[in-house]
């Protein structure tokens, strides 16, 4: 299959939603409710009202990308994804950018794709292809940040917190309620004990995996310090991983898969941001 055949269409992946309303049992409505629907419809217009550019901008960058316009499409997938960021326009946004040769842009956008739906099937066989096609490395990962991109971010938080309580609540509350003790408490407590303990290193992945990124530009020099008369120690190719280690001025501090040095800011893309 060629680079061509492979991102002919775009992903048409924005999510749409249907309102619907129920009738009341009862004729007369409490004055306490008709106030709660209020300020909720009050607090949920502002929304609404944010979120029609993105979709907007989400569909004008479908259009222009279906009739060749990618350049175009580029422009309007960025500006969706930074009003609103979602892994099926962060995926089209690569494919635009793939067709116009920015192969860093185009595996940057696949990254962030995934960093935000690690289940999104379509950006991760697109970066596979991108990454053979260009013969580009893959991000080396430590165990638990290979365990952390098995779920969305928010996921780990969530499982962390609602596991470790579980447990607790199944230890304690049998006792305090006076409550026989049965096997299946034991047994859930240590279920959910396992959860946690397999959610925290993978939220210290997550930590250390948002340092990650990838050369933006191609023919990127690699400095030795962070000035621009600094001497040249490596070129680097776009799409090429790195791990930010720390930044000064206009440059960071990257350590490749080969070597380490300097390299100007916007030559270098956080897959997280």
């Amino acid at each position: 299959m060629t680079a061509q055949q492979r991102f002919s269409q775009p992903e048409c992946l924005l999510a749409q939603s249907a309102a619907t309303a129920r009738t009341p049992a009862r004729p007369a409505i409490p004055f306490v409710l008709i106030l709660w629907v209020t300020v909720a419809a009050t607090a949920l217009a502002p929304v609404r009202l944010r979120s029609a550019p993105f979709e907007d901008l989400f569909r004008q960058g479908v259009g222009t990308y279906r009739v060749g316009d990618y350049a175009g499409a580029v422009q309007a997938f960025r500006e969706s994804a930074r009003r609103q960021p979602a892994s099926g326009t962060l995926q089209n946004l690569g494919n635009a950018e793939w067709k116009v040769g920015r192969t860093g842009a185009a595996v940057l956008a696949w990254e962030q794709a995934l960093w935000l739906d690690p289940f999104n099937a379509s950006a991760r066989e697109d970066l596979q292809f991108a990454r053979k096609a260009a013969q580009l490395d893959s991000p080396e990962l430590a165990w638990y940040e290979v365990i952390s991109t098995w779920l969305p971010p928010n996921w780990w938080a969530w499982m962390a917190g609602a596991s470790l309580w579980v447990a607790i609540g199944l230890v304690m509350l049998p006792g305090i309620l006076r409550w026989p003790k049965a096997t299946w408490h034991q047994a859930a407590a240590a279920f959910c004990l396992m959860l946690f303990l397999l959610s925290v290193p993978a939220y210290i992945g997550l930590h250390t995996r948002s340092r990650c990124g990838l050369i933006l530009q191609p023919d990127t020099v690699l400095r030795l310090t962070p000035t621009l008369e600094a001497q040249g120690i490596a070129r680097l190719v776009a799409g090429e991983p790195a791990r930010m280690v720390r930044t000064r001025g206009l440059y960071v501090l990257i350590r490749t898969n080969r070597t380490q040095g300097w390299v100007e800011r916007e030559q270098f893309g956080l897959i997280c941001e």
